[in-house]
């Protein structure tokens, strides 16, 4: 089963380690890493998927808590929550393609962020399903490379 987990830290060198080593001691793989600053410059969110048995991960995130530097921690699996990932692509986009390309990224509400000769760099994000049905779409133009963030998660609120 996939886990998205959200891990609230201290802002300090080396808690991305120490998180990071409590899953690959475990042996799990990490499939997605976010980390950045919260609205508190002293607190970074890592937003963490990872796949696995669910009793053992249960152990990870009573670990996690347990790190000195770890503030709270929340697996998002059975809530409510919205997510986003974000996504670059460049792809070759010669003068006569450019408008099928431009289309389609607008379908998808993404944007051209670049513009070269011969090609364009696309600005996608929303769900990893939309990223995925992006790529499939422009492959047949010439995807030249990607870039992707991690997924970020955040749980709803009370409606």
């Amino acid at each position: 089963m996939k886990h998205v987990i959200s891990v609230l830290v201290e802002n300090k060198v080396g808690v991305l380690s120490r998180i990071t080593g409590l899953f690959s001691g475990r042996g799990f793989n990490i499939e997605s890493l976010a980390v950045g600053e919260t609205e508190n410059v002293d607190i970074s969110r890592m937003t963490i998927v990872v796949s696995g048995d669910d009793s053992i991960l249960e152990q990870v995130r009573k670990q996690l808590g347990k790190v000195v530097d770890t503030i709270k921690v929340t697996d998002y699996t059975g809530t409510d929550y919205v997510e986003r990932n974000l996504i670059l692509i460049k792809v070759s986009a010669l003068p006569g393609k450019r408008n099928e390309i431009i289309e389609l990224v607008d379908v998808f509400r993404g944007k051209i962020i670049d513009v070269g000769q011969k090609d364009m760099i696309v600005e996608i994000s929303g769900p990893e399903d939309r990223l995925e049905a992006v790529i499939n779409l422009l492959r047949p133009f010439g995807i030249k490379e990607v870039a992707r963030t991690g997924r970020i998660a955040m749980n709803r609120g009370p409606k």
